[in-house]
């Protein structure tokens, strides 16, 4: 299947912000007239996605809020991976919600990137008219530099093209510095852009996580390495799409923060019983610590002299030994002996009166 057709489109947006920029009165050699072609390029596209922009954040939305879910599930299955990932699928078959949403922009932005790559390829100076293009447009393009670099140029170029850039008067040095810069530029901004967009998805487990990790580590690796081979015009158009994605996340995490994480421990620990905590049948209870100790633990002598100080209530008499109040009845007995009755005790009131008669011991 050929895909000149997506290659023209591409030619045909470059070359009418080509021209508005030579109408505002820019060079229409300049290196900047071509950057901010490539520029607005990168604005038309994601105007142009910006309704599946809306749908990878809505699905990861959703991610977030089945996580407690798929708590349940992995508790469930423990390590049945199979029945994991069928309960899983039928989980987001149910709620409607597709985890590889959250990659979909970048996969439709995959296709006008080749586009550029193939276009930019292909120009050098003494190249003919390029789809859209005629033969004077097309050799603008392949002149124009930024800092000393054409943007046709790459890292690494095939003599043919090689030898037709060096003819330009530029060096090889100043091409690789330029291309070297935008490529570590580009794996540091796709790197940003992806923690930005786990930021505002939230924490996601399992297959969710799983993408986001290779999205977050491989991708910016994977750039970087074919970044040798990009000319400088696709290395800028990444770097400048990946510009427009910084802004565009940092406006929706500051008017739409995500959710906070719902504590799965918290949430799915079950009401304890309090007749489980009571003590075992004939086990003491333990006092808890706190409790305040019962009436008059306190001590008597705080509350005598509470009570003096307030004039309330009297002076607490001081308590009587029992010891004491034995020793003055057996000294009171000693003397008086026999008292009224001539030495005998009186019996208690209801008592029978003692015998005197000795008892007879028992043979």
């Amino acid at each position: 299947m050929s895909l000149d057709w997506l290659y023209t489109a591409i030619s045909f947006v470059l070359k009418m912000w080509h021209s508005l920029f030579v109408r505002i009165g820019l060079d229409p050699d300049a290196g900047i007239t071509w950057t901010l072609s490539i520029f607005f390029l990168v604005v038309t596209v994601r105007i142009l996605l910006f309704r599946f922009f809306i749908k990878q954040v809505k699905s990861q939305r959703a991610m977030q809020e089945l996580q407690p879910d798929i708590a349940k599930l992995r508790a469930q299955y423990g390590t049945d991976r199979q029945g994991m990932a069928k309960a899983q699928q039928e989980l987001f078959k149910e709620r409607g919600v597709n985890p590889l949403s959250g990659c979909l922009p970048i996969l439709l932005q995959a296709p006008v990137f080749l586009a550029l790559f193939h276009v930019l390829r292909r120009l050098r100076p003494d190249a003919q008219g390029l789809y859209t293009w005629d033969d004077p447009l097309t050799t603008s393009a392949a002149q124009a530099s930024l800092f000393g670099a054409p943007i046709s140029s790459s890292f690494n170029m095939d003599p043919l093209k090689e030898a037709a850039i060096l003819s330009l008067g530029v060096t090889y040095t100043s091409i690789r510095i330029v291309a070297f810069t935008l490529m570590i530029l580009m794996s540091i901004t796709t790197f940003i852009t992806q923690k930005q967009i786990m930021r505002k998805g939230g924490p996601v487990e399992g297959q969710a996580a799983m993408i986001q990790k290779f999205m977050l580590y491989v991708i910016p690796v994977s750039l970087f390495v074919s970044g040798f081979f990009f000319p400088i015009g696709v290395l800028l158009y990444w770097f400048m799409n990946n510009l427009w994605t910084m802004g565009q996340q940092f406006y929706i995490l500051h008017k739409h923060p995500p959710k906070a994480r719902v504590d799965l421990a918290k949430s799915d620990r079950p009401a304890t019983d309090p007749k489980l905590l009571a003590p075992k049948p004939g086990a003491k209870p333990s006092q808890p610590k706190g409790r305040r100790p019962p009436p008059g633990a306190s001590g008597n002598g705080s509350s005598a002299t509470s009570g003096a100080a307030s004039g309330n209530a009297p002076p607490t008499p001081p308590p009587v030994s029992i010891n004491k109040a034995k020793a003055s009845s057996a000294a009171a007995t000693a003397g008086n002996p026999g008292g009224a009755t001539g030495g005998t005790r009186k019996p208690a009131p209801g008592k029978r009166p003692a015998s005197t008669k000795p008892k007879r011991k028992k043979r």
